[in-house]
């Protein structure tokens, strides 16, 4: 069964920092291109960043430069994301997806063939 499932989610203070692991079973993530994603109440999904199964990486979200990364572990099959310096506005749910036949990612992730189910980010005092 192909699927991902991320992990890491939690409540965090304004200013402090998480990694979100996003995991990928059935199916290898290098061959892949992956992006992180989020949706806040009541807002369309956002696309984050994204690493191409050619190599590059790419930040969509302007709001998010100089904070988060996305970096892959080929050995873990798994994904991450780091978000430094988090900022109430980071609260959503955020969602890793994949395909194997884009080499970048679209920009809400409309069409990318695996999701996983998500996990919650609350950035709150």
């Amino acid at each position: 069964q192909l699927q991902l499932v991320e992990s890491g989610g939690d409540l965090v203070q304004p200013g402090g920092s998480l990694r979100l692991s996003c995991v990928a079973s059935g199916f290898t993530l290098k061959d892949y291109t992956i992006g992180w994603f989020r949706q806040a109440p009541g807002k369309e999904r956002e696309g984050l960043l994204c690493i191409s199964s050619r190599g590059g990486n790419t930040t969509y979200a302007d709001s998010v430069k100089g904070r988060f990364t996305i970096s892959r572990n080929v050995a873990w099959n798994a994904v991450y994301l780091r978000m430094n310096n988090l900022k109430p506005e980071d609260t959503a749910i955020y969602y890793c997806a994949a395909d194997g036949v884009v080499s970048e990612c679209p920009r809400t992730g409309t069409g990318m063939r695996y999701w996983g189910k998500g996990t919650l980010v609350t950035v709150s005092s």
